[in-house]
C-alpha cells in the first residue's frame, strides 16, 4: 500500500501512538496542535503471581499496528498528510526477541513487576548514595536489567538466541521503534532510558557499571538517542507508509511537554489510577535530596542534542480509592456523586473525618510501602458528605505532599501548575487542591490526549511544522483555572493538621511536623 498524494489544500499532521500499560491509543496530531480523532485499544496486563506482571509484546505490537492502521485510513478519507510519525510509550516495560523471526522469546516484565525487590533491596546500602548521585534515583524496586540476566540463565533458547547473536533487549519504545522500521533501527532514549535505572543523566550515556553489576551482558544494550534525533524511515508493511518516526518519549515526559512543562519551575500533575506531579528544572538537573523522599530525577527530554531536565513524584492512590469506595465498597454510587457530596461540606473544622489514603503504600513525604489506608475521626455526627469530603482531602493532601517534596527538591517554588487525567474532572477536588497549594490549577482542555500531542509536538518541532515547541504548547486553547479560596493562615492550618495525622497513621519518627517547601 502506498500513500495518497496529498492535495495542495491537505493540512498536515503527525501521526502519534500513545502505547500505554492497559491501552494504546493513535491519531493524527494536527497542524493546530489538536488531535483529530483517536483510535483505541485495550491491551491485557497479566498477574501469574502477586509480584509478577507481565504483558504480551506481540499483544503490545498487535494494538499498536491496528490503531496506527485506522489512524492512517481515516487521515487518507479526510486529506490530511501525515509528514511523521511520533511514539509515546510506558517506560521500563523490558522485552526479549529474535531478530531474526521478529518475534518474543518471553512475556515482556512489566514496569509494576516486584519480583526481584528484595534481592535488589541488598543492593541499597552500596549504591543507593552513587546511584542517586549520577542516575537520580535510587537502586528501587525495577529490575529490566536483572530479568533479563536471568532469562538468559535459565532459559536455553533464549541463552543460545544470545550466543548467536539473535537476541535483542529493550523498553516498549525499543521494542516498538525496531518493529515500525522494519528492524532498521534498535534504538531508546532517556526518556524511557532512565526508567530502568540505568541511565546517566549528565552524559547521556549508559550506567555500564551498575548494569554490569546486575549480571546483563553490556552488547545487548540498545544505542542510545535523543528523543527527537529520529529512528529511520517507517516500514509501508507496517504501517502502509513511509514516513518518518522522527520522535520518541516516556509517556509522562511527553505529557509533561504537552501540558507546558518547558521552562524551570513550570509542572503538572495528572491524576489517574494514581497522580504524578512533574516539574520542569531546566538544562542542570536537581538531584534529590536525601531527607526528601520519592523524588526522583530525570530527563524531561533531550532535544536537538540538549538535555532538559525534570523531578517526578509519584502517589499510587488516586482514581483507584475512588473506585474502591463506589465500586468495591458500594458507599458511593458514582465517583460524580462523591464529588457533588463533597461539596456540600464546604469548610474543614478541626474535629472532622480524616482519609489517609495509603491503599498501596505511601512514597512521599516518607518511604512507607507497606503502610495502609486509615479513615480516622468518626463520630455519631458524622454525614456520608463529611465521608467523602475525607476522600477528597486525603487525595489533595497526598498530591500536596508531592508539590512540597518537588519545590523543596527544586529549593524554589512552582512558577505554573497545570492539570489534567480522568480524575481532575472533580470540580471540588480541583478546588481543594487549589486551596491546600496556594497556586491556580489550570485544568488543560484535552488532557486524555496529552502524552499523544507532547511527542507528537517534538517530532513536529523537528519536521518543520512549528518553529518551537513553544509556539505549539502556547496556540491550545485554555482550559478552566481554579484558584485559591482560603487565606495562607487556613492553608498552613490544614497542612499541619494533616500531617499530624500522619505521623499518628505511620508511627515514623522521621517524619517532622508540616514546614512548607513551596512558598504562596
Amino acid at each position: 500500500m502506498t500513500q495518497t498524494p496529498p492535495s495542495a489544500a491537505a493540512r498536515r499532521g503527525v501521526l502519534a501512538v500513545d502505547e500505554g500499560t492497559t491501552g494504546t491509543r493513535a491519531g493524527v496530531v494536527l497542524d493546530s496542535g489538536a488531535a483529530h480523532e483517536v483510535f483505541y485499544r485495550s491491551i491485557e496486563v497479566s498477574h501469574p503471581d502477586d509480584l509478577s506482571v507481565e504483558q504480551d509484546p506481540m499483544e503490545i505490537l498487535t494494538a499498536t499496528l491496528d490503531v496506527a492502521r485506522q489512524t492512517v485510513r481515516r487521515a487518507r478519507e479526510d486529506g490530511i498528510e501525515i509528514a511523521a510519525v511520533a511514539l509515546s510509550t510506558q517506560r521500563a516495560t523490558a522485552v526479549l526477541w529474535d531478530r531474526i523471526t521478529g518475534r518474543p522469546l518471553l512475556p515482556a516484565l512489566v514496569w509494576q513487576d516486584r519480583r526481584y525487590a528484595q534481592e535488589l533491596g541488598a543492593y541499597e546500602a552500596e549504591w543507593d548514595s552513587v546511584l542517586m548521585a549520577r542516575q537520580g534515583r535510587p537502586v528501587g524496586a525495577r529490575a529490566p536489567f536483572l530479568w533479563a540476566a536471568r532469562q538468559i540463565a535459565a532459559h536455553p533458547e533464549v541463552a543460545a538466541a544470545h550466543r548467536e547473536g539473535r537476541l535483542l533487549f529493550g523498553t516498549v519504545d525499543t521494542w516498538l521503534i525496531w518493529s515500525l522500521t522494519g528492524g532498521a533501527c534498535h534504538a531508546t532514549t532517556p526518556t524511557s532510558a532512565a526508567s530502568t535505572g540505568g541511565y546517566l543523566l549528565t552524559e547521556h550515556a549508559w550506567d555500564k557499571e551498575w548494569i554490569s553489576r546486575l549480571g546483563f551482558p553490556l552488547d545487548l544494550l540498545p544505542e542510545l538517542r535523543s528523543d527527537d534525533a529520529g529512528f529511520g524511515t517507517t516500514d509501508p508493511a507496517a504501517l502502509g507508509i513511509a514516513v518518518p518516526l522522527a520522535a520518541s518519549m516516556g509517556d509522562q515526559h511527553a505529557a509533561l511537554l504537552a501540558l507546558g512543562g518547558l521552562t524551570a519551575g513550570q509542572g503538572m500533575i495528572m491524576y489517574g489510577t494514581g497522580a504524578f506531579v512533574d516539574a520542569a528544572t531546566g538544562t542542570t538537573p536537581a538531584l534529590p535530596r536525601p531527607e526528601i523522599s520519592g523524588v526522583l530525577a530525570q530527563p524531561a527530554r533531550r532535544q536537538g542534542g540538549t538535555s532538559h531536565f525534570s523531578l517526578e513524584a509519584y502517589t499510587s492512590t488516586a482514581g483507584s480509592a475512588l473506585r474502591w469506595l463506589c465500586d468495591d465498597l458500594g458507599l458511593f454510587a458514582s465517583p460524580k456523586e462523591l464529588g457533588e457530596e463533597a461539596g456540600r461540606v464546604p469548610t474543614r473544622p478541626g474535629r472532622t473525618p480524616r482519609f489517609v489514603p495509603a491503599l498501596a503504600g505511601v512514597r512521599t513525604p516518607v518511604w512507607h510501602p507497606e503502610a495502609t489506608a486509615a479513615l480516622t475521626g468518626l463520630t455519631l455526627a458524622t454525614t456520608r458528605a463529611d465521608l467523602a469530603r475525607a476522600v477528597l482531602d486525603g487525595i489533595a493532601h497526598s498530591v500536596c505532599d508531592l508539590i512540597d517534596g518537588i519545590a523543596g527538591t527544586m529549593g524554589a517554588p512552582f512558577t505554573r501548575l497545570r492539570v489534567g487525567g480522568g480524575v481532575s474532572g472533580s470540580d471540588p477536588l480541583m478546588q481543594i487542591q487549589a486551596d491546600l497549594t496556594g497556586l491556580p490549577l489550570e485544568r488543560v482542555c484535552g488532557s486524555s490526549t496529552a502524552s499523544l500531542r507532547g511527542t507528537a509536538y517534538l517530532a513536529g518541532v523537528a519536521r518543520g511544522l512549528w518553529s518551537s515547541l513553544d509556539e505549539v504548547v502556547e496556540a491550545q486553547p485554555p482550559g478552566r483555572t481554579f484558584t485559591p479560596s482560603i487565606g495562607a493562615g487556613d492553608r498552613a492550618g490544614q497542612r499541619s493538621a494533616w500531617r499530624s495525622v500522619l505521623i499518628s497513621h505511620l508511627k515514623d519518627p522521621a517524619l517532622k511536623p508540616h514546614t512548607p517547601h513551596q512558598q504562596h
